[in-house]
């Protein structure tokens, strides 16, 4: 069968279209010869758009599966030199005896197809390139009244919906970024009852305030509304792209024909963002960074307990300074939502104010700069501010809250030579075990505003030295 035929099959179609008939070949037809050149030679006959490469031996098994942004440069690449070489690949590419793609709409089409023939093919070596790891999965929780989806390396197995395994644990973090953009789900994992009131008073994450997620924590969405979206989200993922349009579209005119226009223009966002996938850029540039050997949960919570808060933190942003050999200072500041980083909520800083190497008035400045804009324009402040440094560089943070008169939230430091923990007005820093999970945290979200910050001055300075 023709891999249309088989993409057909696994998308909106459960039975092959009448014009989409197998090839059958006459009899006068020579098979086509098969081995490594000419595999390589037909590869790069490959159109230059997303897919799915399947890689087969002389006897035509499947023996491995790929997604690409680009199917001739990336299915090329395994007929090269360094593919021969590569650990990874090196072992089995001389296997190759044929190629064949599916040609997919976007990358994140491609890698729901990818992980659809991973799962029903099983192809040899996507099986031994696990290195003995669990695959990731996309798991829906829905037993509970708000379902939540997360990406998890250790599925359940009941109440709820599993899709995997994937490829690439980058790749479907990217992918869920794009998608919580169109479907607006939660990722948290706190326990919403719609008959619960309580929620009526909670205060949502920054998520809800640039329109990623619904708010049900906050009951800004019923039930049932919320629902309707997470079976939107399983029918893309199901593969049911066409047939999902479909529905949004007629939704969409009816809504319009009622004259609820708010609807109708959500359903038009929803029915654009899809329709432009493929203009979403490279998933990798999506991919929120792991927190490995870190529980998250359990760093909030700690965080509560040694810092004496009334409830658990969900908002953290860090602070961090760089300079080179007292050249232009650069500032980050990185946030993250429950225990989690959030790139869209990354912000960089030039130094305007201060001339040479200050950490202190650098701190000031960028405080100053951020907090005023946020209390200026009624945006939610952070649960935490982390402060890269000791008890001057969060003297100088505090200083610059009490100068714009605004009250500031929780703000602490963090001092790397002996990993201690400042707090204003109190003399005596505070030293948590090396294994505890609140400070593992805080020396996460330090170590990720740090290099925010190094990365930043090294573009700056490459600019300045090539002239970019």
């Amino acid at each position: 069968m023709r891999l249309q035929c088989l993409l057909n099959a696994m998308t909106d179609s459960d039975e092959i279209p009448a014009d989409e008939e197998p090839a059958q070949p006459s009899s006068d037809e020579q098979p086509e010869e098969l081995g490594f050149d000419e595999a390589a030679e037909k590869v790069r006959e490959f159109p230059q758009v997303p897919g799915v490469y399947l890689m087969k031996d002389i006897k035509g098994r499947v023996i491995y599966v790929g997604k690409a942004k680009n199917l001739r440069s990336r299915a090329g690449s395994y007929f090269l030199k360094a593919a021969a070489e590569e650990y990874r690949t090196r072992d089995w590419v001389g296997e190759i005896a044929d190629a064949d793609f599916i040609e997919c709409e976007s990358e994140v089409d491609a890698l729901l197809v990818e992980s659809r023939l991973i799962k029903d093919v099983q192809p040899k070596y996507n099986k031994e390139l696990k290195d003995d790891k669990t695959f990731p999965y996309l798991m829906i929780t829905t037993h509970e009244e708000f379902p939540r989806v997360e990406v998890t390396r250790e599925p359940k197995q009941k109440g709820v919906k599993l899709y995997g395994p994937f490829a690439s644990a980058g790749s479907l973090r990217g992918a869920m970024a794009v998608l919580q953009r169109i479907f607006k789900f939660r990722t948290c994992s706190l326990d919403i009852e719609e008959k619960d009131e309580r929620w009526k008073w909670f205060r949502p994450c920054l998520l809800a305030s640039i329109e990623q997620c619904t708010a049900p924590c906050n009951l800004r969405i019923s039930k049932e509304e919320y629902k309707k979206d997470i079976r939107r989200l399983q029918m893309f993922l199901d593969g049911k792209k066409s047939r999902l349009l479909k529905q949004l579209n007629n939704e969409m005119q009816e809504a319009s024909k009622n004259q609820d226009y708010e609807v109708a223009a959500k359903l038009r966002d929803e029915i654009h963002l899809l329709n432009t996938l493929d203009r979403r850029g490279e998933l990798d540039t999506h991919v929120q960074p792991e927190v490995f050997q870190i529980d998250p949960k359990k760093g909030l919570t700690g965080l509560r307990k040694v810092l004496k808060l009334s409830e658990t933190p969900r908002t953290i942003e860090g602070i961090d300074i760089a300079h080179l050999g007292g050249g232009q200072t650069v500032a980050s500041l990185v946030q993250f939502i429950d225990g989690l980083p959030f790139k869209p909520g990354y912000r960089r800083y030039k130094i305007r104010t201060v001339s040479g190497v200050d950490d202190f008035a650098s701190i000031h400045e960028v405080v100053s700069r951020r907090y005023q804009k946020l209390h200026a324009s009624s945006e939610m402040f952070p649960d935490i501010v982390l402060i890269d440094g000791g008890k001057g560089q969060l003297s100088a943070a505090m200083a610059a809250f009490e100068e714009l008169q605004i009250e500031p939230p929780t703000v602490i430091s963090l001092a790397k030579k002996n990993e201690e923990i400042y707090r204003p007005g109190i003399s005596e820093p505070l030293v948590l075990s090396r294994h505890a999970f609140a400070l593992r945290l805080l020396q996460y979200i330090r170590d990720e505003s740090h290099r925010f910050a190094q990365h930043y001055h090294h573009i700056l300075r490459r600019k300045s030295t090539l002239g970019e």
